[in-house]
């Protein structure tokens, strides 16, 4: 079962808009495109989609003009009152051993998109993150959150005895590898950002560390409630539905191909397809529709050239393109855009 697999309540893009706000980014901008509003994110039932977080995310990024370590500060920010049902069954658990069990067996109530495997050796207990099939900045972002979160988390419930011995971020080429200035140490220790793989570590002597909240009636409680919220939480939208919202969070250039949509999924690709084709659609029939809405969203864009637009959408000479776009609006992209204009 794949995170995508999971519809989302409305704390991470809350949290989301709080940092944009703190940074001079309004909410109408971090929502455009989302289908989403203020008001809807206030009601605590309402039920998001992956792709719609992505797409605030992405909105953020672009205002911050892809500024690095942007997720690593969000999610140096967190705590539990964030997290519902999930962190009241984390900190009432007995032990951080514990806690660290029952966070990563109820992981789907939580905002992370990385998959987090905890292992032991030496001593060491290491929690590695898989980075998901995402674009570079966003892929780096919502890694990067997941791993401050993480520490934040671990930080909060360990208490003040409690430190990390290694944060390292995987190197990359590109400025979303880069370090920013902002960032300082992480529970302890100085990040390292050329290391092979996205790992936090710390002694294993802090599993058996007692929580000062821990209550086996709230525990109990917490467990139920979270085993009830991800039956609930597990998506019913339909394949096609699936699709295209993720289609509409994706960032161009990088449209998403069947076998990166089919390893989310946890599907094979035939599946995925005979799936499609029972809703009377098919993946290359959403990923035009993507591209048409991606197309007339860039010619929009004035400080974009034509040519620009073309090369962004994969197509290979402004020729090419402007037939395409015809088919879809009935007339060129130079005339959209003066109309729009």
């Amino acid at each position: 079962m794949s995170l995508w697999d999971f519809v989302r309540d409305p704390s991470s893009i809350r949290l989301l808009l709080d940092f944009g706000e703190q940074r001079g980014v309004g909410a109408e901008k971090l929502l455009d495109k989302t289908a989403l509003t203020v008001d809807l994110l206030g009601n605590p039932s309402t039920e998001l989609s992956a792709a719609q977080e992505l797409r605030v995310i992405e909105n953020l990024l672009r205002a911050m003009q892809y500024r690095p370590c942007l997720g690593l500060e969000l999610g140096l920010t967190c705590n539990f009152s964030a997290f519902g049902m999930w962190g009241y069954g984390v900190v009432s658990s007995a032990t951080l051993g514990d806690a660290v069990n029952l966070a990563l067996k109820f992981i789907q109530l939580s905002f992370a998109y990385s998959i987090i495997e905890q292992t032991h050796e030496g001593g060491q207990t290491q929690l590695t993150f898989s980075a998901p099939d995402l674009p570079t900045g966003i892929r780096r972002f919502v890694v990067e959150r997941d791993m401050g979160a993480a520490a934040c988390l671990l930080k909060e419930i360990g208490g003040e005895p409690f430190h990390l011995n290694e944060f390292c971020l995987q190197a990359g080429k590109g400025r979303a590898y880069v370090k920013h200035d902002k960032v300082g140490r992480v529970c302890g220790v100085e990040p390292c950002f050329n290391a092979d793989r996205y790992q936090l570590s710390f002694d294993s002597k802090f599993l058996g560390f007692k929580l000062p909240k821990a209550n086996p009636v709230t525990l109990a409680m917490c467990e139920q409630a979270c085993q009830q919220l991800v039956l609930k939480r597990q998506s019913r939208m339909s394949t096609r539905k699936f699709v295209e919202a993720y289609i509409g969070g994706s960032t161009v250039p990088r449209l998403p191909t069947l076998e990166s949509l089919a390893k989310l999924t946890n599907t094979s690709e035939r599946t995925l397809k005979r799936r499609l084709k029972k809703e009377g659609t098919s993946f290359r029939t959403l990923v035009a529709s993507g591209r048409a809405t991606m197309a007339s969203e860039l010619v929009d864009n004035t400080s974009l050239t034509l040519t620009n637009v073309a090369e962004r959408l994969g197509y290979a000479d402004l020729s090419t393109f402007s037939q395409a776009f015809k088919r879809w609006f009935g007339v060129s992209p130079a005339e959209y855009r003066r109309r729009q204009g």
